[in-house]
């Protein structure tokens, strides 16, 4: 593609007089920056990728994009002017705006080609985009996933390192889709993501707000809540559509003075997807929440998920789906077998108690599984639970807090210390803990902890494994060591003797 092409109108300077060259690929890694490629300088938290350019001229990079002025450029130049450079190097106001829209073009502009639906809110965004996905597929409408566990373009599976990937593996990715045939994607939105224009050049049809708590607030992330309020607000001036949560307290806020047309979920009266009252089960160790549909559609639905925040993960994913013609049937089949990975996942151990696994991994996330598990009146609640490393601290003292005041027994352990050591960890959390009466027990290893958790189980607990959900590794000193918690509970059950198990079903 011609570089021109790939500028098109963006706003830009050349800052040489270059002939319009052939691009055939953009990158923004300057290891990967050759002859024919376009690359990027983007400046980080930490580095200029500005710093980069002798690097890429080095490598034969055919063209730059670049924020910084000429007197900048010289210096990162080292000796080299700007003027002896014999390749474009365009100046814009943003690099990743320009990135975002550039990889777009440059990628075919993939989302125009694609139902594109984007869903942010702190939590709920993961289970609601597999519901989403599962009802368009149950419908015939194949459906790409770009999320915090894995992206899927329709024939590749590939987990995923941010919530929102870079946008060029973005563009890309969605390119695949196209090419493999797929008609809509659901992408899961971080407030990242859009405060660093991840989604610059993404053409959303739909925009979903689940809720918003405080979360993302420090070094590297954002400066304050209101920051991140209005980061996550940013896509519903993005998208044609947006479906707000009008039971979160900052729906209104999320809606005012945005330009999409508005739908609205929840259990508030007027809603135009409202669940008028509900009903909680427990079926073999298996949780679940029953309620009536109103209002645009109606009808009975059923969630094999626990919680009234499974109600609004449901309305978000059924507006969506009758937006786009879902049949009701479907709808329904769909929630009744919904499985997501480490989001209230429960893994069946025994018919006399309940054991799930969820990524609930700060206070407040933990506080709102803990109530809606308190609903169920178990015998107790067991929590299994420990904080990352080289992370606000405050975060241990919450999760320590909210475990002694809700649940009957937190059983402490190691998460991903990273460079922290484990037991520095736990003692913050029982810092927490100390400001309630709640009963505690400290394993630092994990695999100990679930072991622990299990052999004492009595018959009507419900027993949480928290803070990593889908996340197959533990980080320790830089090093990701492989650790699914699925087959930690495997281990155990392999290694002990299971009659001594309340109720043990093989």
């Amino acid at each position: 593609m011609k570089l021109s092409e790939i500028l098109g109108a963006y706003p830009h300077r050349n800052l040489t007089s270059v002939d319009d060259i052939e691009i055939t690929a953009i990158t923004n890694d300057s290891r990967k920056a050759d002859s024919g490629s376009l690359y990027f300088a983007i400046p980080g938290a930490r580095v200029n990728g500005a710093s980069f350019i002798p690097q890429t001229l080095a490598a034969g990079v055919s063209a730059i994009v670049t924020e910084c002025s000429v007197d900048e450029l010289n210096e990162f130049l080292a000796g080299t002017s700007l003027t002896s450079l014999n390749i474009p190097v365009v100046q814009v106001d943003s690099a990743r705006n320009a990135m975002g829209l550039m990889s777009s073009r440059f990628y075919g502009e993939p989302s125009k080609k694609l139902t594109m639906i984007g869903i942010t809110g702190t939590k709920g965004k993961t289970t609601t985009s597999y519901m989403v996905r599962e009802m368009l597929e149950s419908a015939g409408i194949p459906t790409g996933l770009v999320g915090t566990i894995e992206i899927c373009d329709g024939k590749n599976v590939i987990p995923a390192a941010n919530t929102t990937p870079e946008s060029i593996i973005l563009q890309e990715k969605l390119k695949d889709m196209v090419a493999n045939g797929l008609r809509a994607c659901v992408m899961e939105v971080s407030s990242q993501a859009l405060k660093l224009d991840r989604i610059a050049g993404v053409d959303f049809d739909f925009g979903i707000f689940t809720n918003l708590s405080p979360d993302h607030i420090g070094p590297d992330e954002h400066d304050s809540y209101e920051e991140y309020r209005d980061c996550k607000k940013r896509l519903f001036n993005l998208a044609k559509k947006g479906i707000f949560n009008v039971d979160d307290e900052e729906s209104s806020y999320m809606m005012e003075n945005v330009s999409c047309q508005k739908l609205t979920y929840g259990k508030k009266e007027g809603a135009d997807f409202r669940a008028a009252g509900h009903e909680l089960y427990t079926q073999d160790g298996i949780l679940g929440i029953r309620f009536d549909l109103t209002g645009k559609t109606e009808g009975k639905i059923e969630v094999d998920l626990p919680g009234e925040f499974s109600i609004h993960n449901s309305l978000a994913a059924i507006a969506v789906a009758t937006e786009m013609g879902v049949p009701f049937e479907k709808v329904q089949e769909i929630l009744r077998t919904i499985k997501v990975r480490g989001r209230v996942e429960m893994v069946s151990i025994s018919s006399l108690f309940t054991f799930m696994i969820d990524y609930a991994h700060n206070g407040m996330s933990l506080k709102s599984l803990l109530l809606a598990i308190k609903e169920y009146n178990p015998k107790r609640i067991v929590t299994i639970f420990g904080c990352g490393g080289n992370r606000a601290k405050s975060r241990r003292y919450e999760m320590g807090e909210m475990s002694g005041k809700y649940a009957d027994l937190s059983i402490i352990t190691s998460d991903n210390p990273r460079f922290e050591e484990p037991q520095d960890i736990l003692n913050d959390i029982k810092t927490g803990l100390a400001r309630t009466d709640g009963k505690y027990v400290e394993i630092i290893d994990r695999k100990e902890a679930v072991r622990y958790a299990i052999m004492h189980a009595e018959p009507g607990d419900i027993i949480i494994l928290a803070g990593k959900g889908h996340e197959d590794y533990q980080e320790i000193r830089g090093v990701k060591y492989h650790m699914d918690e699925r087959e930690l509970v495997k281990e155990v059950l392999e290694e002990e003797d299971v009659t001594k198990i309340c109720g043990y079903r093989n």
